[in-house]
């Protein structure tokens, strides 16, 4: 790997600060202060000049969400973005906000899918099945099989990142971030569509008359799986284009569920 202004340590440094991530959290702009609180070492590295130092923070207080284990791949690539720009004033900054934009979604549906969705499950399920046992190594092994993995990537995931925005300084044009932009909302796409129909699940329990033991979820599952999640998916995200409340929204869900268990239309 070849360092131009930013070594070896300096990258050490991001990757340790990128670890609390999630301590700064709010929910306007998600994880912007942690994010910028990352690259901060980096920015004072790279702009000798105050001025550019409060620039390049500000920069990065945007809307930053990304599954912290695979942020460090975002932070990696962006120090490459700003080390470029350091060296060379007209390379434009919009760029840097492009891909952090282009990266952070995707990376979060993959990260989701295999860390909170994947890797802890099967972390929790031996940790428990050991400690209802009274074996120590249950707790143990819980913390060591989901963070081993996790401080991995995070660890060369900032590395890689740091490459492929060299990759990218080197080569940048709007059509080289617009295909991956598409590459990665791609992945982003078919690694979410695998979570709406596995994590979301509805089930109506009314039976149809004349078919015994035939309900309605049945029927639907009969022509498409996972249909009602996928409907409920669509809904959602037709509502909050429509700028409805996210609280309003998630009591909705709460009430439809209650009463669903209620009058047993939903099981």
């Amino acid at each position: 790997m070849t360092f131009n202004k930013l070594e070896k340590k300096d990258l050490n440094n991001l990757f340790l600060r990128t670890i609390p991530m999630e301590a700064s959290f709010n929910y306007e702009r998600m994880m912007s202060l942690a994010f910028s609180y990352s690259m901060y070492n980096i920015i004072e590295k790279l702009y000798p000049n105050k001025e550019d130092q409060i620039e390049a923070a500000k920069r990065h207080l945007e809307f930053f969400n990304c599954t912290s284990a695979t942020s460090p791949i975002v932070a990696g690539t962006i120090a490459a973005l700003e080390e470029k720009k350091a060296s060379d004033p007209t390379f434009d900054t919009n760029t840097i906000n492009s891909v952090k934009i282009s990266l952070m979604g995707p990376l979060s549906g993959v990260g989701d899918s295999i860390f909170w969705g994947s890797l802890k499950v099967i972390a929790t399920g031996i940790g428990i099945a050991l400690t209802v046992k009274g074996n120590i190594l249950g707790p143990i092994l819980f913390l060591l099989l989901y963070n081993i993995p996790n401080l991995l990537v995070r660890y060369f995931g900032t590395f890689w990142g740091y490459k492929l925005g060299t990759s990218l300084s080197e080569n940048i044009d709007h059509s080289v971030v617009s295909n991956i932009t598409f590459i990665m909302n791609v992945l982003g796409t078919v690694v979410i569509g695998g979570m709406v129909a596995t994590m979301i699940s509805i089930n109506i329990s009314v039976g149809i008359g004349g078919f015994e033991g035939e309900t309605i979820q049945s029927f639907i599952d009969s022509f498409m799986p996972a249909f009602l999640p996928l409907v409920a998916t669509f809904l959602i995200r037709y509502l909050l284009k429509k700028k409805v409340k996210v609280s309003y929204i998630l009591l909705s869900i709460l009430v439809i569920s209650v009463l669903g268990a209620m009058f047993g239309f939903l099981a």
